[in-house]
């Protein structure tokens, strides 16, 4: 459903568009002060059919002088940088995803990864692999390092490349509180020559400034720098891509304004927290655009959902197979159906070359449409395709079955047959006609995808890992006990994009905004928990140490850091441990690593939980979903990195604090202000007792 833009002013409603995403009206006097339209995102189409040639004719005046005002910007898009005009499908892809990343076996996956988007895709052209936000900021680590640190990452990127896939680093310039190396220019320059990535996504950027980028440039004449928001005319000349994210359509399908000025700009229609994708995909397909595919945001789950899929597989062979003609074709939006098709909820777009013809369908409605010949025959007479008429009219006649030799005849790409019997428009979804060279292998490609498959959510669950049972029992001292039974207890986390556990966090809101992001909230749980004792401090440098020497632990830490904690003293907390470094110390000490709720109850029993130094602690909570791995972090730390809410949250924080950490592969979670406590249960080993996990009752939550 097309929805209707909130007021300017008044209180948010996140489910409803802002004023600065609504579509903008083309005014149709022939005198009309056209100028305002360069700052649209999209074109409302009118209404009444009768008004579309003057509309179109507006556009075309619009488009030609604004031209005259704003700079050339050709060369961005001849030569190495014209790829981009085919890279419609593109993925956003945390680089720990685990289709792309196998924790047991510690090795990038990519065949899985493509394997897996050419089944319900039908491919991918770009990946970004997004790879520091949300953990950034847990240490001084700056964004460059956490690209450098992956052992392994040119090979991946040269596997994507053999697969002809294109491969984009994100760029986060919020990051200027972790450690300062070179300039940015400088340092994003070298990722882009010693990686060879293809493309930069400007994260939160409208644009990227001239000092910057130069130096990209330099390092890759192909570079494609992708914003992540509307971009300016003025700026086509050195950006290839943008997103069209969160842009809201008119009931009628409009014309993307930066695509329509510039048909060599790809443009990337995303609603990242949306379950239903079917109105960007459809003005995708009607503009001659690409899709953001990004199923996990953040480690929360938004997959998509089997119609959708299915969408846009049945887009992509078109869009793969003659991506020249949806940039130098002639273009008509909105070409004319019949009555009949119109008030179906059917529209259509159409571009063509002289030899080759697509007309894309789109079906606005709930239900399936099937247009015939007669729906078809406004555009055929409309474009002057008198043969392909022909051909549509022969092909539907009893006395004549044969179209004309030489005619060309039209396909469709729902049945990969001749249209005469109608061409199926499935509901939500899509559909086309083709003709000329090449179509039929097109049609069938396009045919071969299932039609009417569910538009339910696909739910995945994130299940705990529980790591190994404690097979001793607690030392005397040092320990705060967390009685048997039932408890009640509050999680306060920041409402990050992460969620919390397995939820995604602003389902179907248009674009999460303050109040709602970065808001302080609360979890409710009652567990049942068998009683165990929690360590009052954390397990120290030394005694880190003593397990490595006497068990040959594999423990290589960054060369930052010497010796287990780095530089800390022996009797402060140790650090640079992975939560499998943390399980492998607790198992030789016969314990185990406290649940979230075991250490939060415990450090809410005791009066003196926090030593000198205070750090994060792992707890024994890993959860995976079956694409993200995730643990929960207690404590809070002495460190703090400033300048940016989309760090971690910086100090010390109370017992009930939660934070949601995404786990990284080849142990690189390992981090200098991270260690943790050792728990052991209250029965004692050999002897029965309910799960160590502790079993949830009824729980609640609040946002």
């Amino acid at each position: 459903m097309t929805v209707t833009p909130q007021p300017a002013a008044g209180p948010l409603n996140p489910l409803v568009p802002r004023p600065i995403d609504a579509p903008t009206a083309v005014p149709l006097a022939p005198d009309a002060d056209l100028t305002g339209l360069d700052q649209a995102k999209i074109f409302i189409a009118p209404d009444d059919p009768a008004q579309w040639d003057a509309w179109r004719a507006t556009l075309e005046r619009w488009r030609a002088g604004a031209r005259g005002r704003h700079p050339d910007h050709a060369a961005r898009y001849a030569g190495p940088g014209e790829w981009t005009a085919g890279c419609h499908v593109i993925a956003q892809v945390w680089l720990w995803d685990e289709l792309l990343y196998d924790f047991e076996a510690g090795v990038f996956t990519p065949d899985r990864l493509l394997a897996d988007a050419d089944a319900r895709f039908g491919g991918f052209d770009g990946v970004v692999l997004w790879h520091a936000y949300p953990v950034i900021g847990i240490d001084g680590r700056n964004q460059w390092d956490h690209y450098r640190e992956v052992p392994g990452l040119r090979a991946l990127v040269d596997t994507l490349h053999a697969a002809g896939v294109r491969v984009f680093c994100d760029f986060n310039p919020w990051d200027t509180g972790t450690r300062r190396g070179g300039t940015d220019a400088e340092e994003l320059a070298a990722i882009i020559a010693d990686f060879g990535f293809d493309g930069v996504f400007l994260d939160t950027l409208k644009q990227a400034d001239a000092a910057l980028i130069a130096p990209l440039f330099a390092a890759n004449p192909a570079l494609a720098l992708e914003t992540e928001s509307k971009l300016a005319l003025d700026d086509l000349g050195t950006h290839a891509m943008s997103w069209a994210q969160w842009y809201a359509d008119s009931p009628v399908p409009g014309v993307l304004k930066t695509h329509f000025y510039e048909p060599r700009h790809m443009q990337h229609h995303i609603r990242r927290w949306n379950r239903d994708h079917h109105e960007e995909l459809q003005s995708a397909w009607l503009n001659g655009v690409g899709v953001m595919a990004w199923e996990v945001v953040f480690s929360a789950w938004v997959g998509w959902n089997d119609r959708d899929a299915d969408t846009l597989r049945r887009m992509r062979p078109v869009q793969r197979a003659w991506s020249d003609l949806l940039v130098d074709g002639v273009y008509t939006p909105l070409v004319r159906l019949s009555d009949a098709a119109h008030a179906a909820g059917a529209y259509a777009a159409s571009w063509t070359d002289g030899s080759r013809t697509l007309l894309a369908l789109v079906n606005r409605s709930e239900i399936d449409v099937t247009l015939s010949a007669a729906d078809l025959a406004p555009w055929l007479a409309g474009a002057g395709h008198e043969g392909a008429g022909a051909a549509v009219d022969s092909l539907g006649s009893t006395d004549d079955p044969a179209p004309t030799e030489g005619e060309p005849l039209l396909l469709s790409l729902t049945s990969g047959a001749a249209v005469a019997g109608g061409v199926l428009v499935p509901a939500r979804s899509i559909s086309g006609v083709v003709a000329g060279p090449g179509a039929e292998l097109v049609a069938a490609a396009s045919a071969s995808v299932p039609v009417g498959r569910s538009a339910r959510f696909p739910y995945r669950e994130a299940v705990r890992l529980a790591g190994e049972p404690a097979t001793g029992a607690a030392p005397a001292s040092g320990f705060v006990a967390v009685p048997a039974g039932r408890h009640f207890l509050t999680q306060r986390y920041r409402c990050r994009e992460t969620g919390l556990y397995g939820e995604a966090p602003f389902v179907d809101e248009w674009k999460p905004l303050h109040p709602r992001l970065h808001d302080l909230r609360t979890r409710e749980h009652v567990l049942e928990t068998p009683g165990c004792f929690v360590a009052e401090r954390e397990v120290t440098v030394a005694e880190f140490a003593a397990f490595v020497a006497a068990t040959g632990h594999d423990w290589t830490p960054p060369a930052s850091a010497s010796g287990p904690g780095g530089q800390r003293g022996p009797d402060e907390p140790a650090t640079w441990v992975s939560l499998d470094d943390a399980r492998a110390y607790a198992s030789w000490v016969g314990g185990r690593l406290p649940t979230e709720f075991e250490w939060q109850l415990a450090g809410e029993a005791s009066d003196d939980w926090v030593g000198d130094v205070a750090v994060w602690n792992w707890t024994d909570s890993e959860h995976s979903d079956g694409r993200s791995r995730f643990a929960i972090l207690k404590g809070g730390s002495d460190h703090a990195i400033e300048g940016s809410e989309w760090y971690v949250e910086p100090g010390r924080r109370g017992p009930d604090h939660t934070l949601k950490y995404l786990r990284k592969g080849f142990d690189l979670d390992r981090n200098a202000w991270t260690g943790f406590r050792v728990a052991f249960d209250a029965a004692g080993p050999g002897q029965d007792a309910a799960p160590t996990a502790g079993a949830e009752v009824a729980p609640e939550g609040r946002g």
